[in-house]
């Protein structure tokens, strides 16, 4: 049974009157472990689509994105999708049994907020709602305020990012410690180590976008420093 198959039917067990946690407890060892995190996570995915009170086919498109859904598994993804964005109700749970699977800071957390970033801005507005949304799945996340505001600006245009914020350094640090910041920021949002941690293959695009920013802050700082 393919991973989509399984997150399918575990999705549906909730709609026949099973609770999450009789779900998520069915699903605790590997690789069923692999099948709740997806769940949580699409399912937080689909739930960030509908926060402004619509879901739009860019949503949709973005979702799919993300979550890189293979030809052959189109029917059970859009499953999954639908049975989960019936209403916003409940993202919490989702965004605590997420929290619960890795330690505070784990930069899988960053990750999944960054896909619902990609997922709130597909229809090319922030609306309020979102923001309260993607605020209340970063406290539960345990993300730091800055972590929050430096995401925020990698996708909303009106809120320009700091570079130093991106890497986590103070502006005024010597620069090797910049540069080791960068290089450990690196190896942290690289997809490779994410697979390597067992991260499933339908998530590992969310550090893709992150590890771009860290490049882009680091040559912004290194052009600004050289000049």
């Amino acid at each position: 049974m393919s991973l989509w198959k399984r997150i399918a039917d575990a999705l549906s067990a909730l709609t026949r009157g099973e609770s999450l946690a009789d779900v998520f407890d069915r699903l605790r060892t590997p690789p069923e472990r692999t099948v709740a995190f997806a769940i949580a996570v699409i399912a937080l995915g689909a739930k960030m689509a509908k926060a402004d009170g619509h879901v739009t086919r860019n949503e949709v498109r973005a979702f799919r994105e993300v979550f890189a859904v293979p030809p052959e598994e189109e029917g059970n993804a859009a499953r999954v999708f639908d049975l989960a964005r019936q209403d916003v109700a409940g993202y919490e749970l989702y965004a605590r049994r997420i929290a619960r699977m890795f330690g505070p800071g784990d930069k899988v957390l960053e990750n999944v907020l960054e896909g619902l970033f990609h997922i709130a801005m597909a229809d090319g507005s922030y609306d309020p709602r979102e923001d309260a949304f993607l605020r209340t799945v970063a406290d539960i996340f345990g993300i730091p305020e800055r972590t929050f505001c430096c995401l925020r600006a990698e996708y909303v245009p009106d809120a320009p990012a700091d570079p130093y914020d991106v890497l986590e350094v103070a502006p005024d640090a010597p620069m090797e410690e910049v540069r080791a910041a960068w290089s450990r920021a690196v190896r942290e949002s690289h997809p490779d180590r994410l697979i390597a941690r067992g991260v499933p293959p339908e998530a590992v695009s969310l550090a893709e976008r992150r590890l771009v920013a860290v490049n882009r802050a680091w040559e912004e700082i290194r052009r600004a420093r050289a000049a």
